[in-house]
């Protein structure tokens, strides 16, 4: 069973404001007459969603760090849970291999990330 997305002390995944996009991959075949062919290399719509973290203390610095060293960056896959639509989505990774947070006070951590859906 694979891990889930650590949660802040409120119990909420994310910060607002949160970005999420959705990503379709077509392919077009143009041909020699000017006209094309398009079709879609992957059916399902894939998700993605760029985590931008403020405000963190220590425990939930400490706790993402953690996390992110257990998944080895972008190798693993994880349970994550959509904050809009409260969708359990099992397996997804990280975006990047390099975890950058920075540290101002005790409880003034910030930290980004991107999880993406993968296919299945």
């Amino acid at each position: 069973m694979p891990a889930a997305f650590p949660l802040l002390k409120t119990g909420a995944v994310l910060q607002y404001p949160a970005v999420k996009t959705t990503q379709y991959s077509s392919f077009v075949v143009r041909f020699l007459d000017g006209s094309d062919q398009r079709y879609r290399q992957y059916t399902p719509a894939l998700l993605r969603w760029n985590i931008k973290l403020s405000l963190l203390d220590e425990g939930e610095l400490h706790a993402l760090e953690q996390f992110f060293a257990s998944q080895e960056g972008c190798f693993g896959i994880f349970s994550f849970v959509d904050p809009w639509t409260q969708t359990i989505y099992p397996s997804c990774s990280l975006s990047q291999d390099t975890l950058t947070y920075q540290v101002a006070d005790l409880s003034q951590g910030t930290l980004s990330v991107v999880v993406v859906e993968n296919r299945t």
